[in-house]
């Protein structure tokens, strides 16, 4: 029991680095709302997934996902439904930097595509994972 109490600065410090550690684990906010672009590219290979490029027409040309279809944010409401038909395929959503993806997953899920998804890190995570690009 001395010991405890003479080292009682050890103890919170690692009392505190293990919550700190457990809390993403607790919370769900590990992983939760985007996918690896490793992940990606086994859901476009296994299950038919539909890569939609949510960035504006000139950051389309620069480059973009092989295959993947152009909807502009600010577009997708009007246009999702027209160029994804099949609600029940897994729905990847990418942009330059990941941010807009993110937002556009709500959007896409209220459209009723419930397997809607962001790329973790958008267009920059998939060139440093390697993966291959087009442009338009």
């Amino acid at each position: 029991m001395n010991f405890v109490i003479d080292n009682w600065m050890l103890f919170a410090v690692a009392l505190a680095s293990a919550s700190l550690l457990l809390w993403p684990m607790v919370s769900g906010a590990a992983g939760a709302s985007a996918l690896t672009p490793a992940g990606a590219v086994q859901l476009i290979n296994r299950e038919k997934a539909v890569v939609v490029d949510v960035s504006e027409e000139a950051e389309f040309a620069t480059g973009h996902v092989v295959g993947a279809k152009n909807v502009p944010f600010g577009q997708i409401d009007t246009k999702l439904a027209g160029v994804v038909k099949n609600k029940g395929l897994p729905l990847l959503l990418v942009c330059p930097t990941g941010a807009r993806a993110n937002r556009a997953v709500a959007a896409a899920k209220k459209l009723g595509y419930e397997k809607a998804q962001a790329v973790a890190g958008g267009m920059k995570g998939w060139r440093d994972a390697g993966l291959p690009v087009e442009k338009a």
